[in-house]
């Protein structure tokens, strides 16, 4: 079957009692044993069964066996939020004297957990262009537990050579972690580009809308320990797993991804082109334009498609201001791949409580505004930034 066809068809683990083709809401906190050897072996890991709804609930099992599909990994762990997810992952990867490499080019959050709070329990970060493989290369030593990156970074959106990075890290035995956030996963197959674990901020396209937050680690081919440490040290020890009310959102978003996916990347391809056309605007950055400097590259690694988002550069940083202000249908709002389209000032917000040192180092420039392109018709999101251009 079709990725569409299984993201609805997916079988539950266990027969519902009363046949609903809806996994239900296992909104409960614990669960009866039917004796005392049972409950002994389900906690220490003999039984896969749930024993405690902070660590495994029937609906959010559920949820992580559809993406386990769609995706073909081993283990699919659900959080409660995508840094959740990243942070989970990152923790069970490292620890006290080892590094981990990466770039500059990341989500204001993910760079301050990497650089701020990682550093002072005693993981060191690498920042180096990842699109240099000899910076990459000189970067790597014995402490080094894992190369991480965006593949398609936000908001610069630039793509990184997955299948080039794969070898580096596994020539030194170490897992290449990527965050597929802006492409969601059922649009391309990271596994055999060598990505070793996926992060996504199922927030975003999966949730169906922003209807609620979530996080998911996707593990396809890293070391068994990583997965001993999500299952049994991360979710027992941090509680950060996805709740139940979110995984049943979750699961119905998933089982329109593919609709809503290809209007939203049909619509941002559409309107980056007309972008191109006003005189207002200095720079439209979009991979899936063809003169773009990634465009080939996220063309090989991700098919034809090339997400919801897009930015605009404008001549100041007050033009961008008042753009925004001016805006009527397009959303003043962050978050990515609502229904609804959405305009940031990233470096104001995301990014606004980084020097500007910082901020041009990491390529996140004043007069940049980012567009997370919605459901809407595409004339109408057009012909409100046309007429919101200062």
């Amino acid at each position: 079957m079709k990725k569409q066809t299984r993201a609805i068809h997916t079988r539950y683990e266990r027969p519902d009692a009363y046949g609903a083709l809806s996994m239900p809401i296992y909104n409960n906190v614990a669960y009866e044993f039917e004796d005392a050897q049972t409950m002994s072996d389900t906690f220490r890991g003999k039984i896969l069964a749930p024993d405690y709804s902070r660590t495994m609930n029937p609906t959010v099992t559920h949820l992580e066996n559809k993406v386990r599909e769609l995706t073909g990994a081993r283990h699919v762990t659900a959080f409660n939020s995508g840094m959740a997810a990243i942070s989970n992952a990152l923790l069970a990867l490292s620890g006290q004297g080892r590094s981990i490499v990466t770039s500059r080019h990341l989500f204001g959050n993910t760079f301050a957990l990497l650089t701020q709070t990682l550093l002072r329990f005693g993981v060191e970060t690498r920042l180096v262009d990842l699109t240099d493989l000899s910076s990459v290369e000189a970067a790597i030593d014995p402490t080094t537990c894992g190369i991480y990156l965006e593949v398609i970074t936000n908001p610069q959106l630039e793509v990184a050579p997955l299948d080039d990075l794969s070898r580096i890290a596994h020539k030194h035995g170490i897992p290449l972690v990527a965050d597929s956030t802006v492409i969601p996963f059922t649009e391309h197959h990271l596994k055999a580009l060598g990505v070793d674990i996926e992060v996504v901020s199922s927030t975003k396209y999966i949730s169906g809308g922003a209807t609620s937050l979530g996080g998911l680690v996707i593990d396809y081919n890293a070391p068994e320990v990583f997965h001993e440490r999500i299952a049994s040290e991360m979710l027992f020890n941090l509680g950060a797993y996805m709740t139940p009310q979110a995984a049943y959102m979750q699961t119905l978003g998933l089982e329109t991804l593919h609709a809503r996916y290809a209007l939203q990347s049909a619509n941002a391809l559409t309107l980056a082109q007309r972008l191109c056309t006003l005189p207002g605007i200095r720079k439209v950055n979009y991979v899936g334009l063809k003169d773009n400097l990634y465009h080939e590259r996220a063309q090989k690694q991700f098919g034809p498609t090339a997400g919801a988002l897009l930015t605009i550069d404008l001549e100041s940083r007050e033009k961008c201001f008042r753009f925004i202000n001016n805006l009527q249908l397009v959303k003043r709002a962050t978050n990515l791949f609502d229904n609804r389209t959405l305009a940031i000032h990233p470096a104001s917000t995301i990014f606004g409580n980084f020097d500007e040192n910082t901020r041009q180092q990491m390529d996140v420039r004043e007069t940049t505004i980012r567009i997370s392109v919605g459901l809407e018709y595409v004339d109408d999101i057009f012909e409100d930034i046309k007429q919101a251009l200062p």
